[in-house]
């Protein structure tokens, strides 16, 4: 099963061990977001823009196979739960390590929240599913946000992010997704106590390209390899052009400047 696991991540990483990932699993949470009515034509232009996997949900997997075909696969499968219940995350496995392997995913991605409402049981559930992606040859990617979507006054410092992190690779996770810290030398703390490939995430939607792009640059350079971005890409007036300026700094090591001018 090793091998396999190993072709799947190639799949996901390209030959300089980093990847583009766009996350655009959001409607299972949130329901109809604003520039996913088409989420076919969404996935056309972020593959187009240099896309290297797409992070998505059963639904999406099952009806844009023809558009998803030019990229990686990655497919939620916890969840159970919606933005019209209750704020606590209580999440469980929605989708097996089967399913998604029946819908070509290379590899499936689940949430991980340490030091949150119900982690005992979120971990657990983790867990269980390392073993079992283990079993079958499928990466995992484990989210981890120290806890929960809900934080806390100290959730986000570097210790404790670092921790968390830490704590999903101990669980087996191949790849870890997380929050940037903010600034360089913090998320290089982060990044140095992670013994698997970390990425990170996009978080709420920026107005201003110039952030975002200064966010992926230092996350980078902070030792990242890569990102899975959602609303920052598939959100942006021409998710194609700023797939490739993303994909331009973690793929190529352009300047903030360099891949904003992709975006003209």
């Amino acid at each position: 099963m090793t091998q396999n696991k190993s072709r799947r991540m190639r799949r996901l990483f390209r030959e300089d061990g980093r990847a583009v990932i766009v996350a655009i699993d959001h409607g299972g949470f949130f329901g109809l977001q604003p520039g996913l009515e088409q989420p076919g034509e969404v996935i056309r232009q972020v593959a187009g823009g240099g896309a290297d996997a797409i992070m998505t949900t059963y639904g999406l997997a099952q009806h844009f196979v023809d558009e998803l075909a030019a990229t990686g696969l990655i497919l939620r499968v916890d969840g159970g739960v919606s933005r019209l219940g209750t704020r606590a995350w209580r999440g469980r496995r929605t989708f097996s390590v089967e399913a998604a392997l029946r819908l070509g995913a290379d590899g499936v991605v689940a949430m991980g929240f340490p030091g949150a409402e119900n982690e005992d049981q979120n971990l657990r559930d983790l867990a269980e599913l390392s073993d079992e992606c283990g079993g079958w040859g499928l990466p995992l990617m484990a989210e981890l946000l120290p806890r929960g979507f809900e934080g806390g006054d100290d959730a986000r410092l570097p210790d404790t992010m670092a921790a968390a992190v830490r704590i999903g690779a101990e669980l087996g996770a191949d790849i870890i997704k997380t929050q940037y810290t903010g600034d360089v030398e913090s998320f290089r703390k982060v990044v140095a106590g992670c013994f698997v490939p970390l990425v990170v995430l996009g978080g709420a939607k920026m107005e201003d390209d110039a952030a975002a792009l200064t966010a992926v640059r230092g996350a980078m350079e902070a030792g990242s390899r890569g990102v899975a971005m959602g609303r920052n890409i598939w959100g942006h007036r021409n998710p194609r052009k700023m797939a490739a300026a993303v994909a331009a700094i973690v793929h190529e090591d352009a300047s903030v400047e360099r891949a904003l001018a992709l975006l003209e």
